[in-house]
């Protein structure tokens, strides 16, 4: 096991929890993980499964309740939690509130309170808006100090075409980058 103390914040892109979660498992067996789930990944059954098994897995392989409200995750920071918060899926509302300094839910909430250290955020993308009403957000975090993104690039260019999605299986070594102070790079995928 590592030292390195990483928080884990789901958002609702919940077509993409099965893999964020093998992934999320497996380190689990690297680091100490502090779960945080936004509220919508938290409340809602979905196709992809109900709510209450997700957060039973999530909290089995942290070993620990997850963070689910302001109130949990405003100590994030203050109690110098963690040493990376990873935010995936990072949909495009919480890519908006994040460029905008938006804190109305658990996951902004520790980001905020874990950036006042100074410490890296790992970004992975998954948003059917990223290249229109999310651009701008996205360009104002790839500029912004300890934001660090999970390689990313068009999922669909025909069907999606303004559609992001990070590459998950790069979560690991750009999680590894991000303890350095560097970005992972090729940054965007083909």
């Amino acid at each position: 096991m590592r030292k390195e103390r990483i928080g884990f914040a789901f958002c609702g892109s919940f077509c993409n929890h099965p893999k964020v979660l093998a992934l999320y498992e497996e380190l689990a067996e690297e680091f100490a993980l502090i779960p945080i789930l936004s509220e919508n990944a938290a409340r809602y059954d979905t196709r992809f499964g109900l709510a209450r098994d997700f957060i039973a897995r999530v909290e089995r392989a942290a070993g620990r309740s997850a963070i689910r409200s302001i109130v949990e995750a405003e100590p994030f920071g203050p109690q110098n939690m963690a040493d990376l918060l990873v935010i995936a899926p990072c949909t495009g509302n919480t890519l908006a509130k994040l460029a905008h300094g938006v804190t109305d839910g658990p996951v902004t909430m520790a980001a905020k309170s874990h950036l006042r250290n100074a410490k890296p955020v790992v970004v992975a993308l998954a948003t059917n808006d990223g290249l229109s009403a999310s651009a701008p957000n996205l360009a104002a975090l790839l500029n912004r100090k300890n934001y660090y993104f999970v390689p990313f690039g068009q999922d669909d260019p025909q069907g999606k075409p303004t559609s992001l999605i990070a590459d998950f299986s790069q979560l690991a070594p750009t999680i590894d980058a991000a303890l350095r102070g560097e970005q992972l790079q090729p940054l965007l995928l083909k």
